[in-house]
């Protein structure tokens, strides 16, 4: 995968238009209202939904308000400069409740669970589960046939731009509510301890655990066997 740099990232926010995304649910005499081409609208004659810009579904509500008897506004972010990505032709399986930021990276037959936060930048690989609650901050990478555990936390590099992302290596598995702080490198086939606070560089096979983590063991045969990860979760058909 080829790493978004942070200065790209960094343009893309600043330059994007800031939108408050909304849903609106209205009432009343909805027929006689035009709304903006930007704005979904799906109305019948006595009630109807709008999805679009706060900003441009506002003004008509005020310049229609004899017409509408009831309306609920549901805001779904306040003045976004990242859109969540559109996910239709990733060949990965996503659960309802994950969150993902729009230029992200998702390798063929990933998994990412429910209620997983993927910010702008991260690169998931082939294979790759992310599991329940993981947050991959900005820019964070995960190579293929890895896991990460539920609660855990690649942190993010977005600012400073020179700052270097957290990369994780093939075949690792990161164990639940553990945290890799910036820039920190682990490599292929290590195993990162439930609730590890990881400081520094992991080496290859290797297992390292506590606060802040060291390396405990190097893998073998037998911590390989406790830690496979199972092919058939990754499977889409």
């Amino acid at each position: 995968m080829a790493e978004l740099d942070a200065q790209t990232i960094i343009n893309f926010i600043a330059n994007a238009p800031k939108q408050t995304p909304a849903r609106v649910t209205l009432a009343g005499e909805l027929t006689d209202i035009t709304w903006p081409t930007d704005v979904q609208a799906f109305i019948e004659t006595r009630t109807g939904t709008v999805i679009g810009d706060y900003a441009l579904i506002a003004p008509v509500l005020t310049a229609n308000a004899d017409k509408i008897t009831a309306q609920h506004v549901e805001l779904l972010a306040r003045n976004s400069g990242v859109p969540l990505l559109n996910y239709d032709d990733v060949k990965a399986r996503i659960e309802p409740g994950a969150v993902i930021r729009e230029q992200v990276e998702i390798g063929d037959n990933a998994v990412i669970m429910m209620g997983a936060i993927i910010n702008i930048g991260a690169e998931i690989g082939p294979g790759t589960m992310i599991d329940m609650g993981a947050v991959l901050g900005g820019r964070a990478i995960v190579g293929a046939h890895s896991h990460i555990g539920a609660g855990a936390v690649l942190a993010g590099v977005v600012e400073p731009a020179s700052a270097t992302p957290v990369t994780i290596g093939d075949n690792v598995l990161v164990g639940a509510n553990a945290v890799v702080i910036e820039g920190v490198q682990v490599g292929d086939g290590a195993v990162v301890a439930a609730g590890a606070i990881v400081t520094k560089d992991v080496p290859a096979h290797t297992v390292v655990a506590g606060v802040p983590a060291r390396v405990i063991k190097e893998i073998d045969a037998q911590t390989e066997g406790k830690t496979a990860l199972v092919d058939a979760l990754r499977n889409l058909d």
